[in-house]
């Protein structure tokens, strides 16, 4: 079991962020901590939600409080999600470099920037500290299509193109999830010290909100279980497509209902990446 420290979005009905990312940790055996970087009544995307974003500084007293009762050097993984603002990123960061004074930290950051068609939905500020201050910090980044491109700042024509953006960021392994299409099928890819890798699963259309921050949350918690970054992309992705086959026409991810089958899907086929 690992103890895991999540900054992320959390929704009271519905499956992303926090919500997504602490049920999939735990099924798989791990103590989660998390700090909501906003609280919400559900994904803003229907046509009611409330909530509040909560002050970077009440989370720093949070953390402090952790460390003054002595527990913050349990602390094994970090994985951070949607952070709103500029401070919130900072905040995320201090924390990372906190806990790696004193121990070998593991970090994926899940870079919550946008998607297509919409583009970048958070403020385009937060999204520039999270390519200064959390990506150079990453063990693992577990951008979507867009997310890479806009990282990267530049376009990418073919799954190859895809392929070179992530070798530009400098990230010891980059997940790249909806990387591409093709008969039938989504593609995800792995780029890093592990070599060049890509699994598929059926594509569904539509897909409840939350999908990345699902993925994200398995990709850490298997790697915890000391899957290799391969196998552990793979068992997420087939996770995470168990997952949709129980949430088809929700408009939730419905995480409880499927656990079993996501907690223990056989792993998808993955071959190297030979080009296309």
């Amino acid at each position: 079991m690992a103890r895991v420290l999540a900054i992320s979005s959390q929704v009271a009905r519905g499956h992303i962020g926090l919500s997504a990312v602490v049920p999939a940790l735990q099924r798989l055996g791990h103590e989660v901590w998390p700090l909501p970087t906003i609280l919400l009544s559900n994904h803003p995307g229907h046509p009611h939600a409330a909530g509040m974003r909560i002050d970077p500084a009440v989370l720093e007293e949070m953390v402090d409080a952790l460390e003054r009762n002595g527990w913050l050097g349990e602390v094994d993984a970090v994985i951070t999600g949607y952070l709103p603002s500029p401070e919130h990123v900072q905040f995320s960061a201090s924390v990372i470099r906190r806990l790696r004074g004193t121990k070998d930290v593991l970090y994926l950051c899940d870079p919550v920037l946008g998607d297509e068609p919409e583009g970048v939905y958070i403020d385009p500020h937060a999204a520039g500290a999270i390519l200064e201050e959390l990506v150079p910090c990453a063990d693992v980044l577990t951008p979507n299509r867009f997310e890479l491109q806009w990282l990267a700042e530049k376009q990418a024509e073919t799954p190859d193109d895809l392929v070179g953006l992530a070798a530009t960021l400098k990230v010891p392994r980059v997940v790249v999830t909806s990387a591409f299409r093709h008969d039938g099928l989504i593609s995800t890819l792995l780029i890093g010290a592990d070599g060049r890798y890509s699994c598929s699963a059926p594509y569904r259309e539509p897909v409840p909100h939350g999908t990345g921050d699902f993925f994200a949350g398995l990709m850490l918690g298997h790697q915890l279980n000391d899957r290799s970054a391969v196998e552990a992309m793979a068992l997420a992705a087939a996770g995470l497509d168990h997952a949709l086959s129980f949430s088809e026409s929700r408009d939730e991810l419905q995480l409880v209902a499927s656990q079993a089958a996501w907690a223990a899907p056989d792993p998808l086929p993955v071959r190297p990446w030979e080009g296309e």
